[in-house]
Protein backbone atom coordinates (compact mmCIF):
# COMPACT_ATOMS: atom_id res chain seq x y z
CA UNK A 1 0.00 0.00 0.00
CA UNK A 2 1.52 3.40 -1.22
CA UNK A 3 1.71 5.62 2.18
CA UNK A 4 0.56 9.21 1.98
CA UNK A 5 2.24 11.95 3.99
CA UNK A 6 1.34 12.72 7.52
CA UNK A 7 -1.45 15.51 8.37
CA UNK A 8 -0.02 16.57 11.51
CA UNK A 9 -2.58 18.38 13.64
CA UNK A 10 -2.20 21.96 15.16
CA UNK A 11 -2.96 22.18 19.30
CA UNK A 12 -6.39 22.46 20.31
CA UNK A 13 -8.17 24.81 22.64
CA UNK A 14 -7.84 22.78 25.05
CA UNK A 15 -4.21 23.42 25.32
CA UNK A 16 -2.77 20.36 25.41
CA UNK A 17 -0.87 18.60 22.93
CA UNK A 18 -2.02 17.34 19.54
CA UNK A 19 -1.21 14.14 17.93
CA UNK A 20 -2.96 12.14 14.98
CA UNK A 21 -3.57 9.55 17.29
CA UNK A 22 -3.09 7.95 20.98
CA UNK A 23 -2.91 4.43 21.64
CA UNK A 24 -3.64 3.29 25.45
CA UNK A 25 -1.27 0.25 26.45
CA UNK A 26 2.28 -0.91 25.62
CA UNK A 27 1.89 -4.49 25.27
CA UNK A 28 2.00 -6.48 22.06
CA UNK A 29 -0.99 -4.14 20.75
CA UNK A 30 0.22 -0.77 21.47
CA UNK A 31 3.21 -1.19 20.45
CA UNK A 32 2.67 -3.00 17.30
CA UNK A 33 0.01 -0.27 16.63
CA UNK A 34 2.63 2.19 17.07
CA UNK A 35 4.79 0.85 14.77
CA UNK A 36 2.17 1.24 12.03
CA UNK A 37 1.28 4.05 12.77
CA UNK A 38 4.86 5.48 12.26
CA UNK A 39 5.03 3.67 8.91
CA UNK A 40 1.93 5.99 7.47
CA UNK A 41 3.90 9.15 8.77
CA UNK A 42 1.47 9.66 12.05
CA UNK A 43 2.31 11.38 15.40
CA UNK A 44 1.14 9.08 18.11
CA UNK A 45 1.61 9.09 21.57
CA UNK A 46 1.16 5.94 23.49
CA UNK A 47 -0.11 5.61 27.39
CA UNK A 48 1.01 2.92 29.88
CA UNK A 49 -0.25 2.68 33.34
CA UNK A 50 2.57 0.01 33.84
CA UNK A 51 6.06 1.27 35.42
CA UNK A 52 7.54 -0.71 31.77
CA UNK A 53 6.46 -1.93 28.06
CA UNK A 54 4.70 -5.42 28.35
CA UNK A 55 1.12 -5.06 29.02
CA UNK A 56 -0.32 -8.61 29.92
CA UNK A 57 3.49 -9.84 30.83
CA UNK A 58 4.07 -7.05 32.43
CA UNK A 59 1.22 -7.22 34.78
CA UNK A 60 1.52 -10.85 35.20
CA UNK A 61 4.65 -11.79 36.66
CA UNK A 62 3.70 -14.51 39.01
CA UNK A 63 5.77 -17.65 39.57
CA UNK A 64 5.05 -19.97 36.85
CA UNK A 65 3.78 -17.66 34.44
CA UNK A 66 3.43 -18.84 31.53
CA UNK A 67 2.01 -19.16 28.13
CA UNK A 68 -0.03 -21.75 26.46
CA UNK A 69 0.25 -20.89 23.22
CA UNK A 70 4.16 -22.29 21.64
CA UNK A 71 6.59 -19.89 21.93
CA UNK A 72 7.10 -19.90 17.63
CA UNK A 73 3.82 -18.89 17.27
CA UNK A 74 3.47 -16.38 19.75
CA UNK A 75 5.17 -13.89 18.76
CA UNK A 76 4.83 -11.63 16.34
CA UNK A 77 5.46 -12.34 12.24
CA UNK A 78 5.54 -8.56 10.24
CA UNK A 79 9.61 -8.65 10.10
CA UNK A 80 11.10 -11.59 9.36
CA UNK A 81 14.40 -10.05 10.36
CA UNK A 82 13.16 -9.73 13.83
CA UNK A 83 11.63 -13.57 14.04
CA UNK A 84 14.83 -15.26 12.07
CA UNK A 85 17.39 -12.64 15.04
CA UNK A 86 15.04 -14.20 18.30
CA UNK A 87 15.80 -17.13 19.35
CA UNK A 88 13.11 -19.01 22.09
CA UNK A 89 14.83 -21.34 24.42
CA UNK A 90 11.66 -23.22 25.41
CA UNK A 91 8.55 -25.05 23.57
CA UNK A 92 6.11 -22.65 26.05
CA UNK A 93 8.00 -19.51 26.75
CA UNK A 94 7.72 -17.98 30.54
CA UNK A 95 6.98 -14.65 31.44
CA UNK A 96 10.30 -13.48 32.15
CA UNK A 97 11.03 -14.85 28.40
CA UNK A 98 8.26 -13.35 26.84
CA UNK A 99 8.88 -9.69 28.94
CA UNK A 100 12.70 -10.00 27.41
CA UNK A 101 11.23 -10.42 23.98
CA UNK A 102 9.01 -7.65 23.70
CA UNK A 103 11.71 -5.38 25.02
CA UNK A 104 13.74 -6.63 21.86
CA UNK A 105 11.61 -6.04 19.32
CA UNK A 106 10.80 -2.55 21.37
CA UNK A 107 14.62 -1.67 20.97
CA UNK A 108 14.70 -2.99 17.41
CA UNK A 109 12.20 -0.40 16.63
CA UNK A 110 12.96 2.59 18.89
CA UNK A 111 9.85 2.42 20.33
CA UNK A 112 10.17 3.58 23.62
CA UNK A 113 10.57 7.41 23.19
CA UNK A 114 6.90 7.54 22.17
CA UNK A 115 5.34 5.76 24.95
CA UNK A 116 5.19 7.36 28.79
CA UNK A 117 4.91 5.07 30.94
CA UNK A 118 3.48 5.30 34.46
CA UNK A 119 1.00 6.78 32.99
CA UNK A 120 -2.85 6.03 33.47
CA UNK A 121 -5.61 6.96 30.90
CA UNK A 122 -8.57 8.12 33.02
CA UNK A 123 -10.82 9.15 29.99
CA UNK A 124 -11.69 10.04 26.90
CA UNK A 125 -13.97 12.08 25.32
CA UNK A 126 -14.78 13.04 21.81
CA UNK A 127 -15.50 16.37 20.34
CA UNK A 128 -18.16 16.61 17.80
CA UNK A 129 -17.28 20.09 17.02
CA UNK A 130 -13.14 19.54 16.49
CA UNK A 131 -13.98 16.20 15.74
CA UNK A 132 -11.13 15.21 18.03
CA UNK A 133 -10.87 12.75 21.02
CA UNK A 134 -9.45 14.75 24.51
CA UNK A 135 -7.59 12.11 26.36
CA UNK A 136 -7.04 12.42 30.30
CA UNK A 137 -4.49 11.19 32.14
CA UNK A 138 -3.86 10.67 36.50
CA UNK A 139 -1.10 13.16 35.75
CA UNK A 140 -3.16 15.93 34.92
CA UNK A 141 -2.34 15.80 31.43
CA UNK A 142 -5.08 16.21 28.68
CA UNK A 143 -4.34 15.90 25.22
CA UNK A 144 -5.94 15.71 21.88
CA UNK A 145 -5.92 13.07 19.27
CA UNK A 146 -8.00 12.30 15.80
CA UNK A 147 -7.73 8.81 16.55
CA UNK A 148 -7.90 7.23 20.04
CA UNK A 149 -6.67 3.33 19.41
CA UNK A 150 -7.56 1.33 22.85
CA UNK A 151 -4.78 -1.47 23.30
CA UNK A 152 -5.76 -2.28 26.30
CA UNK A 153 -5.94 -6.01 26.56
CA UNK A 154 -7.90 -8.80 27.55
CA UNK A 155 -6.56 -10.17 30.76
CA UNK A 156 -4.47 -6.49 32.24
CA UNK A 157 -4.70 -4.80 35.09
CA UNK A 158 -8.76 -5.20 36.01
CA UNK A 159 -7.48 -7.86 38.78
CA UNK A 160 -10.57 -9.03 40.65
CA UNK A 161 -10.37 -9.35 44.26
CA UNK A 162 -13.29 -11.52 45.90
CA UNK A 163 -15.10 -9.77 48.56
CA UNK A 164 -14.63 -11.58 51.15
CA UNK A 165 -14.89 -9.93 54.72
CA UNK A 166 -11.98 -9.43 57.07
CA UNK A 167 -9.29 -8.74 54.28
CA UNK A 168 -8.46 -5.82 56.16
CA UNK A 169 -7.45 -7.50 58.96
CA UNK A 170 -4.92 -10.13 58.07
CA UNK A 171 -1.64 -9.36 59.72
CA UNK A 172 0.07 -11.24 56.39
CA UNK A 173 1.08 -10.21 53.00
CA UNK A 174 -1.63 -10.30 50.29
CA UNK A 175 -1.00 -10.75 46.52
CA UNK A 176 -2.94 -11.13 43.30
CA UNK A 177 -1.47 -12.82 40.44
CA UNK A 178 -2.35 -10.43 38.25
CA UNK A 179 -0.73 -8.00 39.60
CA UNK A 180 2.07 -9.38 40.99
CA UNK A 181 5.06 -7.24 42.83
CA UNK A 182 8.49 -6.35 40.46
CA UNK A 183 10.50 -6.54 43.59
CA UNK A 184 11.12 -10.62 44.05
CA UNK A 185 8.95 -11.90 46.62
CA UNK A 186 10.11 -14.81 49.24
CA UNK A 187 7.63 -17.72 50.00
CA UNK A 188 10.18 -19.67 51.27
CA UNK A 189 9.16 -21.38 54.84
CA UNK A 190 5.89 -19.42 54.53
CA UNK A 191 2.20 -20.85 54.78
CA UNK A 192 0.60 -19.76 51.97
CA UNK A 193 -2.88 -20.10 51.22
CA UNK A 194 -3.96 -19.65 46.94
CA UNK A 195 -7.24 -18.96 46.87
CA UNK A 196 -8.29 -20.14 43.03
CA UNK A 197 -7.38 -22.97 40.07
CA UNK A 198 -8.04 -21.57 37.21
CA UNK A 199 -5.10 -20.81 34.59
CA UNK A 200 -2.82 -18.70 37.12
CA UNK A 201 -3.69 -20.72 40.30
CA UNK A 202 -2.88 -24.10 38.61
CA UNK A 203 0.50 -22.53 37.40
CA UNK A 204 1.61 -20.81 40.40
CA UNK A 205 0.95 -23.45 42.51
CA UNK A 206 3.54 -25.90 41.17
CA UNK A 207 6.06 -23.83 41.11
CA UNK A 208 5.45 -22.48 44.68
CA UNK A 209 4.77 -26.10 46.33
CA UNK A 210 8.34 -27.10 46.70
CA UNK A 211 9.54 -23.55 48.58
CA UNK A 212 6.98 -23.17 50.84
CA UNK A 213 6.59 -24.57 53.97
CA UNK A 214 2.56 -25.13 53.74
CA UNK A 215 -0.01 -24.59 50.91
CA UNK A 216 -3.48 -24.69 51.15
CA UNK A 217 -5.23 -24.41 47.58
CA UNK A 218 -8.91 -22.88 48.03
CA UNK A 219 -10.82 -24.54 45.47
CA UNK A 220 -14.29 -23.53 44.64
CA UNK A 221 -14.67 -24.83 40.45
CA UNK A 222 -12.24 -27.74 39.83
CA UNK A 223 -10.89 -26.89 36.30
CA UNK A 224 -9.74 -29.40 33.69
CA UNK A 225 -6.27 -29.62 32.95
CA UNK A 226 -3.99 -31.25 30.28
CA UNK A 227 0.12 -31.66 30.60
CA UNK A 228 1.95 -29.06 28.65
CA UNK A 229 5.02 -30.96 28.47
CA UNK A 230 7.56 -27.90 28.17
CA UNK A 231 10.85 -28.64 26.96
CA UNK A 232 13.53 -26.88 25.75
CA UNK A 233 13.92 -25.63 22.27
CA UNK A 234 16.88 -28.32 20.30
CA UNK A 235 18.94 -25.40 18.10
CA UNK A 236 19.14 -27.65 15.21
CA UNK A 237 15.24 -27.92 15.32
CA UNK A 238 14.82 -24.23 15.82
CA UNK A 239 16.96 -23.66 12.71
CA UNK A 240 14.69 -25.91 10.85
CA UNK A 241 11.75 -23.90 12.31
CA UNK A 242 13.46 -20.93 11.45
CA UNK A 243 13.96 -21.80 7.94
CA UNK A 244 10.20 -22.62 7.92
CA UNK A 245 8.57 -19.75 9.35
CA UNK A 246 7.17 -18.71 6.21
CA UNK A 247 4.69 -21.56 5.83
CA UNK A 248 4.42 -22.14 9.45
CA UNK A 249 3.27 -18.14 9.62
CA UNK A 250 0.57 -19.14 6.58
CA UNK A 251 -0.89 -22.03 7.70
CA UNK A 252 -1.70 -20.18 11.30
CA UNK A 253 -3.75 -17.45 9.48
CA UNK A 254 -5.46 -20.43 7.71
CA UNK A 255 -6.58 -21.89 10.71
CA UNK A 256 -9.71 -21.53 13.35
CA UNK A 257 -7.23 -20.95 16.47
CA UNK A 258 -4.50 -18.98 15.09
CA UNK A 259 -1.92 -21.29 15.29
CA UNK A 260 -1.94 -25.39 14.04
CA UNK A 261 -3.02 -27.84 16.88
CA UNK A 262 -2.91 -30.76 14.31
CA UNK A 263 -6.77 -31.11 14.06
CA UNK A 264 -8.59 -34.57 13.62
CA UNK A 265 -11.82 -34.07 11.40
CA UNK A 266 -13.72 -37.12 12.73
CA UNK A 267 -16.41 -37.57 14.87
CA UNK A 268 -15.50 -38.63 18.59
CA UNK A 269 -18.62 -41.03 17.97
CA UNK A 270 -18.14 -42.57 14.96
CA UNK A 271 -15.02 -44.48 16.42
CA UNK A 272 -14.39 -47.34 18.97
CA UNK A 273 -13.53 -46.93 22.39
CA UNK A 274 -10.00 -47.85 21.50
CA UNK A 275 -9.15 -46.02 18.84
CA UNK A 276 -10.42 -43.08 20.70
CA UNK A 277 -8.52 -44.09 23.75
CA UNK A 278 -5.60 -44.43 21.88
CA UNK A 279 -5.78 -41.18 20.51
CA UNK A 280 -6.38 -39.49 23.57
CA UNK A 281 -3.50 -40.97 25.46
CA UNK A 282 -0.93 -39.55 22.42
CA UNK A 283 -2.69 -36.12 22.88
CA UNK A 284 -1.93 -36.41 26.71
CA UNK A 285 1.79 -37.55 26.13
CA UNK A 286 2.36 -35.12 23.62
CA UNK A 287 0.59 -32.13 25.47
CA UNK A 288 -0.59 -28.98 24.56
CA UNK A 289 -4.04 -27.54 23.96
CA UNK A 290 -4.80 -29.88 21.15
CA UNK A 291 -6.02 -32.35 23.26
CA UNK A 292 -9.31 -30.48 22.43
CA UNK A 293 -8.84 -30.65 18.66
CA UNK A 294 -8.47 -34.70 18.81
CA UNK A 295 -11.86 -35.13 17.40
CA UNK A 296 -13.60 -31.94 15.85
CA UNK A 297 -17.21 -32.51 18.15
CA UNK A 298 -15.55 -32.14 21.18
CA UNK A 299 -17.05 -28.30 21.72
CA UNK A 300 -20.15 -29.26 19.48
CA UNK A 301 -21.37 -32.31 21.32
CA UNK A 302 -22.35 -32.95 24.53
CA UNK A 303 -21.83 -37.03 24.19
CA UNK A 304 -18.31 -36.26 21.86
CA UNK A 305 -17.27 -33.54 24.77
CA UNK A 306 -18.11 -36.54 27.28
CA UNK A 307 -15.81 -38.98 26.06
CA UNK A 308 -13.09 -36.21 26.14
CA UNK A 309 -13.85 -35.56 29.84
CA UNK A 310 -13.92 -38.81 31.27
CA UNK A 311 -10.34 -39.34 29.68
CA UNK A 312 -8.82 -36.14 32.21
CA UNK A 313 -11.34 -37.20 35.21
CA UNK A 314 -9.42 -40.81 34.78
CA UNK A 315 -6.22 -39.35 34.43
CA UNK A 316 -6.55 -36.81 37.89
CA UNK A 317 -7.47 -40.13 39.60
CA UNK A 318 -4.92 -42.10 38.52
CA UNK A 319 -2.33 -39.35 39.48
CA UNK A 320 -3.74 -37.75 42.78
CA UNK A 321 -2.57 -40.68 45.68
CA UNK A 322 -5.27 -39.97 48.10
CA UNK A 323 -8.92 -40.60 46.75
CA UNK A 324 -10.50 -38.01 48.29
CA UNK A 325 -8.71 -35.08 47.34
CA UNK A 326 -8.87 -36.61 43.58
CA UNK A 327 -12.69 -36.44 43.50
CA UNK A 328 -12.29 -33.26 44.81
CA UNK A 329 -10.18 -32.07 42.02
CA UNK A 330 -12.46 -33.91 39.31
CA UNK A 331 -14.44 -31.03 37.03
CA UNK A 332 -18.04 -31.67 37.16
CA UNK A 333 -21.43 -29.84 35.62
CA UNK A 334 -19.95 -28.12 32.42
CA UNK A 335 -18.49 -29.46 29.40
CA UNK A 336 -14.45 -29.61 29.21
CA UNK A 337 -13.32 -26.88 27.09
CA UNK A 338 -16.09 -24.57 27.57
CA UNK A 339 -14.00 -23.50 30.73
CA UNK A 340 -10.59 -22.04 29.82
CA UNK A 341 -8.44 -25.60 29.28
CA UNK A 342 -5.49 -24.85 31.27
CA UNK A 343 -1.80 -26.30 30.78
CA UNK A 344 0.35 -27.27 33.64
CA UNK A 345 3.50 -28.47 34.52
CA UNK A 346 2.81 -31.42 37.35
CA UNK A 347 -0.35 -29.39 39.05
CA UNK A 348 -1.90 -32.77 40.08
CA UNK A 349 1.04 -34.28 41.44
CA UNK A 350 1.31 -31.36 43.68
CA UNK A 351 -1.76 -32.52 45.89
CA UNK A 352 0.71 -35.90 46.67
CA UNK A 353 3.25 -33.24 48.48
CA UNK A 354 2.89 -33.71 52.30
CA UNK A 355 3.43 -30.13 52.54
CA UNK A 356 -0.32 -29.23 50.26
CA UNK A 357 -3.60 -29.65 51.31
CA UNK A 358 -6.61 -28.85 49.11
CA UNK A 359 -9.53 -26.71 50.98
CA UNK A 360 -12.90 -27.65 49.19
CA UNK A 361 -14.73 -24.69 49.06
CA UNK A 362 -18.03 -26.60 48.04
CA UNK A 363 -18.23 -28.33 51.06
CA UNK A 364 -16.52 -25.97 53.36
CA UNK A 365 -17.05 -22.23 51.84
CA UNK A 366 -14.87 -19.33 52.96
CA UNK A 367 -16.46 -17.39 56.38
CA UNK A 368 -13.95 -14.68 56.43
CA UNK A 369 -9.93 -13.76 56.76
CA UNK A 370 -9.31 -13.74 60.06
CA UNK A 371 -6.01 -11.93 61.62
CA UNK A 372 -4.43 -15.24 61.91
CA UNK A 373 -5.71 -16.50 57.97
CA UNK A 374 -8.37 -17.64 56.79
CA UNK A 375 -11.64 -19.12 58.53
CA UNK A 376 -13.75 -21.68 56.34
CA UNK A 377 -17.43 -22.99 57.70
CA UNK A 378 -15.08 -25.65 59.55
CA UNK A 379 -12.10 -24.90 59.88
CA UNK A 380 -9.10 -21.88 60.47
CA UNK A 381 -6.07 -22.15 58.40
CA UNK A 382 -3.07 -19.80 59.55
CA UNK A 383 -1.20 -18.03 57.03
CA UNK A 384 1.86 -15.92 55.97
CA UNK A 385 0.60 -15.33 52.73
CA UNK A 386 -2.89 -14.98 50.99
CA UNK A 387 -2.27 -15.61 46.71
CA UNK A 388 -5.71 -14.30 44.98
CA UNK A 389 -5.26 -16.06 41.81
CA UNK A 390 -8.84 -14.97 40.74
CA UNK A 391 -8.70 -13.66 37.47
CA UNK A 392 -9.43 -10.41 35.90
CA UNK A 393 -12.91 -8.59 35.07
CA UNK A 394 -11.68 -9.82 31.61
CA UNK A 395 -12.37 -8.28 27.99
CA UNK A 396 -14.42 -5.19 28.76
CA UNK A 397 -13.11 -4.61 32.36
CA UNK A 398 -10.11 -2.96 30.75
CA UNK A 399 -11.62 -0.79 28.84
CA UNK A 400 -14.43 0.23 31.00
CA UNK A 401 -12.70 1.21 34.31
CA UNK A 402 -11.40 4.35 31.24
CA UNK A 403 -14.15 7.17 31.39
CA UNK A 404 -14.79 6.69 27.57
CA UNK A 405 -17.91 8.79 25.84
CA UNK A 406 -18.71 9.38 22.41
CA UNK A 407 -21.02 11.45 20.85
CA UNK A 408 -23.77 13.13 22.99
CA UNK A 409 -21.16 12.54 26.00
CA UNK A 410 -23.11 9.24 25.66
CA UNK A 411 -20.56 6.74 28.34
CA UNK A 412 -19.25 3.66 26.76
CA UNK A 413 -20.29 2.21 30.25
CA UNK A 414 -23.96 3.05 29.65
CA UNK A 415 -24.06 1.86 26.08
CA UNK A 416 -22.63 -1.29 27.53
CA UNK A 417 -24.49 -1.82 30.52
CA UNK A 418 -26.42 -5.06 29.60
CA UNK A 419 -23.54 -6.17 27.56
CA UNK A 420 -20.73 -4.88 25.29
CA UNK A 421 -21.86 -4.10 21.06
CA UNK A 422 -18.96 -3.92 18.97
CA UNK A 423 -18.89 -3.90 15.16
CA UNK A 424 -16.03 -7.05 14.53
CA UNK A 425 -14.72 -5.99 17.86
CA UNK A 426 -13.04 -2.50 15.85
CA UNK A 427 -15.68 -0.19 16.63
CA UNK A 428 -18.70 0.71 18.74
CA UNK A 429 -21.51 2.87 16.81
CA UNK A 430 -21.64 6.63 18.27
CA UNK A 431 -17.54 6.62 18.56
CA UNK A 432 -15.90 8.21 15.91
CA UNK A 433 -12.71 7.05 14.94
CA UNK A 434 -12.16 5.11 18.46
CA UNK A 435 -10.74 1.55 17.69
CA UNK A 436 -10.40 -1.61 19.41
CA UNK A 437 -7.45 -4.15 19.29
CA UNK A 438 -9.02 -7.39 19.79
CA UNK A 439 -12.14 -5.80 21.47
CA UNK A 440 -15.55 -7.92 22.31
CA UNK A 441 -16.93 -9.66 19.31
CA UNK A 442 -13.34 -10.83 17.89
CA UNK A 443 -11.96 -14.25 18.01
CA UNK A 444 -9.26 -12.45 21.02
CA UNK A 445 -9.17 -14.85 23.75
CA UNK A 446 -10.00 -18.09 21.99
CA UNK A 447 -7.07 -17.50 19.44
CA UNK A 448 -3.61 -17.30 19.28
CA UNK A 449 -3.49 -13.14 20.37
CA UNK A 450 -1.07 -12.30 18.95
CA UNK A 451 -1.70 -13.51 15.61
CA UNK A 452 -5.16 -11.92 16.05
CA UNK A 453 -3.63 -8.39 17.34
CA UNK A 454 -1.47 -8.48 14.70
CA UNK A 455 -4.98 -9.17 11.76
CA UNK A 456 -6.46 -6.13 14.13
CA UNK A 457 -3.82 -3.65 13.83
CA UNK A 458 -3.17 -4.13 10.36
CA UNK A 459 -6.63 -3.78 9.38
CA UNK A 460 -6.96 -0.45 11.38
CA UNK A 461 -3.77 0.98 9.84
CA UNK A 462 -5.40 0.14 6.59
CA UNK A 463 -8.22 1.51 7.24
CA UNK A 464 -6.74 4.94 8.54
CA UNK A 465 -4.64 5.30 5.59
CA UNK A 466 -7.72 4.78 3.45
CA UNK A 467 -8.93 7.81 5.27
CA UNK A 468 -6.38 10.00 4.63
CA UNK A 469 -6.49 8.85 0.79
CA UNK A 470 -9.70 9.59 0.37
CA UNK A 471 -9.97 12.88 2.88
CA UNK A 472 -12.57 11.65 5.43
CA UNK A 473 -12.72 12.53 8.95
CA UNK A 474 -14.31 9.79 10.55
CA UNK A 475 -15.43 6.04 10.56
CA UNK A 476 -17.33 4.71 13.13
CA UNK A 477 -19.57 1.40 12.91
CA UNK A 478 -23.07 1.67 11.75
CA UNK A 479 -25.48 0.82 14.55
CA UNK A 480 -27.31 -1.39 12.23
CA UNK A 481 -24.28 -3.78 11.29
CA UNK A 482 -23.16 -3.46 15.45
CA UNK A 483 -26.86 -5.12 16.06
CA UNK A 484 -26.14 -7.63 13.51
CA UNK A 485 -22.46 -8.40 14.56
CA UNK A 486 -23.76 -9.04 18.05
CA UNK A 487 -26.40 -11.58 16.84
CA UNK A 488 -24.23 -13.33 14.86
CA UNK A 489 -20.94 -13.69 17.80
CA UNK A 490 -24.23 -14.54 19.80
CA UNK A 491 -25.82 -17.47 17.10
CA UNK A 492 -21.95 -18.65 16.49
CA UNK A 493 -21.61 -19.53 20.19
CA UNK A 494 -25.06 -21.03 20.59
CA UNK A 495 -24.33 -24.07 18.42
CA UNK A 496 -21.07 -24.64 20.51
CA UNK A 497 -20.73 -26.06 24.44
CA UNK A 498 -19.31 -23.12 25.26
CA UNK A 499 -22.27 -21.25 27.09
CA UNK A 500 -23.23 -23.65 29.09
CA UNK A 501 -19.99 -23.19 31.51
CA UNK A 502 -20.32 -20.10 33.85
CA UNK A 503 -16.60 -18.79 33.04
CA UNK A 504 -14.83 -14.93 32.57
CA UNK A 505 -15.68 -15.74 28.79
CA UNK A 506 -19.22 -14.73 29.87
CA UNK A 507 -18.38 -12.05 33.02
CA UNK A 508 -19.94 -14.91 35.36
CA UNK A 509 -16.19 -14.65 37.58
CA UNK A 510 -17.25 -10.84 38.61
CA UNK A 511 -20.28 -10.10 40.59
CA UNK A 512 -22.95 -8.11 38.52
CA UNK A 513 -21.24 -8.90 35.59
CA UNK A 514 -23.82 -9.19 32.32
CA UNK A 515 -23.65 -12.61 31.39
CA UNK A 516 -22.92 -12.16 27.72
CA UNK A 517 -20.86 -14.60 25.55
CA UNK A 518 -18.03 -11.97 24.58
CA UNK A 519 -15.65 -13.71 21.96
CA UNK A 520 -16.80 -14.60 18.10
CA UNK A 521 -16.19 -17.98 17.71
CA UNK A 522 -16.53 -18.50 14.53
CA UNK A 523 -12.60 -19.43 13.52
CA UNK A 524 -9.47 -16.71 13.04
CA UNK A 525 -9.54 -17.66 9.32
CA UNK A 526 -13.39 -16.50 9.18
CA UNK A 527 -13.15 -13.50 10.55
CA UNK A 528 -10.42 -12.40 8.96
CA UNK A 529 -12.05 -13.13 5.38
CA UNK A 530 -14.83 -11.00 6.83
CA UNK A 531 -12.61 -8.05 7.66
CA UNK A 532 -11.04 -7.97 4.54
CA UNK A 533 -14.30 -8.29 2.35
CA UNK A 534 -15.37 -5.59 4.70
CA UNK A 535 -12.90 -3.06 3.62
CA UNK A 536 -12.36 -4.31 0.12
CA UNK A 537 -16.15 -2.90 -0.48
CA UNK A 538 -15.03 0.67 1.07
CA UNK A 539 -15.67 -0.20 4.88
CA UNK A 540 -18.97 -1.37 4.28
CA UNK A 541 -21.59 -1.03 7.59
CA UNK A 542 -19.29 1.35 8.69
CA UNK A 543 -19.85 5.33 8.56
CA UNK A 544 -17.88 7.21 6.77
CA UNK A 545 -17.70 11.87 7.52
CA UNK A 546 -15.82 14.57 5.33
Amino acid sequence: MTQGPAQNLSPEAAGGLAYDAVVVGAGFAGLYMLHRLRQLGLTARVFEAGEDIGGTWYWNSYPGARCDVESLDYSYSFSDALQQEWTWSERFATQPEILRYIHFVADRLNLRPQVSLRTRVTAAAYDEVARRWRVETDRGEAVMARFCIMATGCLTAAAVVPEIPGLGDFKGRWLHTGNWPKQPVDLAGRRVGVIGTGSSGIQVIPAIAPEVAQLCVFQRTPSFSVPARNAPLDPARMAELKAGYAQRRAANLQSAAGYVYDPNFQSALEVDDAQRQAEYEARWRKGGAGFLVAYKDLLLNQAANDTAAGFVRAKIRAIVQDPVTAEALVPRGFPMGARRLCLDSDYYASFNRANVKLVDLLKSPIDRIVPEGIRTADATYALDVIVFATGFDAMTGPLLRIDIRGRGGLPLRRKWARGPLTYLGLQVAGFPNLFIVAGPGSPSVLSNMVVSIEQHVDWIAQCLHYLQRNALASIEAAADSEAAWVRHVNEVAGRTLYPLASSWYTGANVAGKPRVFTPYLGGVHKYRERCEQVAAQGYKGFVLQR
